[in-house]
C-alpha cells in the first residue's frame, strides 16, 4: 500500500487538483484509491460532487467509523473528506503534550493493506494537519507551479521535510509535478529547466495550463470525465502512468 501526500506550503499550485485527478487516474487503472482530505476548505468532496455525512475529523474525535465515513465517490475510488471540523481538530493537536503528530496514523491503522493507494491532499502553508499528513504518508508528490520563486518554494519545502524525516525516515520527496506549464512564457521554460537540474530523479512531466482543469471542479468532474480529450487529461494520465511504473520499485507493506 502506498501513502502519497500531495504537499507544498505555498498555496494555488494546483494541490487538490492534482489530488482528485490521481486518485481518479489510479481508480480507472483498477487500483482501489482512498483520497484523504486534510484541508479545512473540504473542496475535494465539491471536485467529485459527493457529500458525505462525516469527515476526517469525526474519524478521528471518535464520532464516526471509517466504514461510515468514507464514500465511493467513483469506482474503486473512496473518499474521506476534510472541512471545518479539522479545524477543531488542529486545536486539539495542539493541546497534546506530545505524539500529536502521530494522529492521523494511530486513527488510521486499520486501513493498512485496505487499498493500493492512499492520497492525501493537504492545506497550504505548514501546520499540525499538514504535519500529520506528512508522518503518515511515505511518499511525497510536490507540485509546483511555475513561476517566480517556485525554485526557492520547493527548496524551503525540502528542509522541512528534511526535519520530518528525523522522526520518520521512511518519508521521500518522490515526486516534483510542475504544474501551469505554458511554452508560449520563456519564464516558464526558465523555471522548468532549473527543476529538472535540481531534481532530475523526482521531475514528471509538467501539467500544461489547461482552461478545463479549472472548469471541470465546478461541474463535480475529474478531468477525465468533463474533458478526456484534453491535455489536461492526458497529462493527468502520463502522471498515473509514471507513479503505476515505480510500483515494482516500492516495498512499503
Amino acid at each position: 500500500m502506498r501513502k502519497v501526500a500531495v504537499a507544498l506550503s505555498k498555496g494555488g499550485v494546483g494541490k487538490s487538483t492534482t489530488a482528485v485527478n490521481l486518485a481518479g487516474a489510479l481508480a480507472q487503472q483498477q487500483r482501489r484509491v482512498l483520497l484523504i482530505d486534510m484541508d479545512t476548505q473540504g473542496q475535494t468532496a465539491r471536485m467529485l460532487n459527493v457529500t458525505p455525512t462525516h469527515s476526517i475529523a469525526d474519524v478521528i474525535n471518535g464520532d464516526a467509523t471509517l466504514a461510515s465515513a468514507r464514500v465511493e465517490a467513483r469506482p474503486g475510488l473512496h473518499l474521506l473528506a476534510g472541512g471545518r471540523g479539522l479545524a477543531g481538530l488542529k486545536r486539539a493537536i495542539d493541546r497534546k503534550e506530545f505524539g500529536g503528530e502521530r494522529t492521523l496514523s494511530e486513527a488510521l491503522t486499520e486501513l493498512d493493506g485496505a487499498y493500493d493507494y492512499i492520497i492525501v491532499d493537504t492545506a497550504p502553508g505548514w501546520d499540525v494537519l499538514t504535519v500529520n499528513a506528512l508522518f503518515f504518508a511515505d511518499e511525497v508528490l510536490t507540485p509546483v507551479a511555475l513561476e517566480v520563486l517556485a525554485l526557492q518554494g520547493l527548496q524551503e519545502f525540502t528542509r522541512s521535510l528534511g526535519a520530518i524525516r528525523r522522526y520518520h525516515s521512511q518519508l521521500e520527496l518522490r515526486y516534483v509535478l510542475p504544474t501551469f506549464h505554458d511554452r508560449r512564457v520563456r519564464k516558464s521554460e526558465e523555471i522548468l529547466q532549473q527543476l529538472q537540474r535540481h531534481y532530475p530523479t523526482q521531475i514528471c512531466s509538467p501539467i500544461r495550463y489547461n482552461v478545463r482543469l479549472s472548469e471541470a471542479p465546478g461541474y463535480g468532474q475529474t478531468i477525465f470525465e468533463y474533458a478526456a480529450h484534453s491535455t489536461g487529461a492526458e497529462d493527468y494520465r502520463l502522471l498515473a502512468e509514471r507513479i503505476l511504473d515505480d510500483e515494482h520499485t516500492q516495498t512499503h507493506a
